[in-house]
């Protein structure tokens, strides 16, 4: 059974232009929740071909998703997001940029690195702008933790990144603690990553006053 633990989901209601990219996209780029759980299941299958791949967990909107994914057509991009309508908003966004190099699942992140994500295949990871779980009692729910950290660590190439931002101060403290810490991991802070581009939710952190904090994680060989 599957298990709930990194996130909650959030109303499902569709505007109307999240209806229609839903219904126009969503058969093609959408890998139902059920899919998962077939014993045959191949995420190969569902790209149509075998190429490098890329987790993204948390996509929003889709906005750095779109942008980041039709720069790379030579790699798929699995993006990993619980909230409906942002999926929806994400299939125009990725259809607008070209980018239908990228599938959408709800399925938890964690259990997904667990069971669809075989040891070192991921040329990368992105996370940018995880929930925070601001309240101190719900910080154990925080993705970037030293369990999370080795099991994305294990699904990562040699070489292969794991690129991270936040702009929640002590997230960001705990992100560096728990990387530096994961022996299979060398990295740190680092300049903002040039190819992200600014979303709409970067933006209202920078609006009132947080400091965006970018991370880069490579596996050691």
């Amino acid at each position: 059974m599957r298990e709930v633990l990194t996130y909650s989901r959030r109303g499902s209601r569709f505007t109307p232009r999240q209806a229609e990219s839903w219904a126009a996209h969503h058969a093609d780029w959408v890998i139902p929740d059920e899919a998962v759980d077939r014993p045959d299941f191949s995420l190969a299958e569902w790209f149509g071909r075998e190429a490098p791949l890329i987790l993204e967990i948390g996509p929003g909107i889709g906005e750095a998703t779109a942008v980041l994914a039709a720069a790379r057509p030579d790699h798929d991009v699995l993006a990993l997001e619980v909230w409906r309508p942002g999926v929806a908003d994400s299939l125009w966004r990725v259809a607008e940029a070209g980018a239908d190099n990228v599938r959408f699942c709800s399925v938890d992140a964690v259990w997904s690195l667990e069971h669809l994500i075989a040891p070192g295949s991921l040329a990368e990871i992105w996370t940018f702008f995880p929930d925070p779980w601001r309240k101190t009692k719900h910080r154990k729910r925080r993705l970037v933790n030293p369990a999370n950290a080795a099991l994305a660590s294990s699904r990562l190439v040699p070489g292969g990144a794991w690129r991270l931002a936040t702009d929640w101060a002590d997230y960001a403290d705990q992100m560096r603690e728990v990387l530096d810490a994961e022996p299979t991991l060398e990295g740190g802070r680092v300049e903002r990553w040039a190819e992200r581009p600014l979303t709409r939710f970067e933006r209202k952190g920078l609006d009132v006053g947080r400091d965006i904090a970018d991370f880069c994680y490579r596996r050691r060989d």
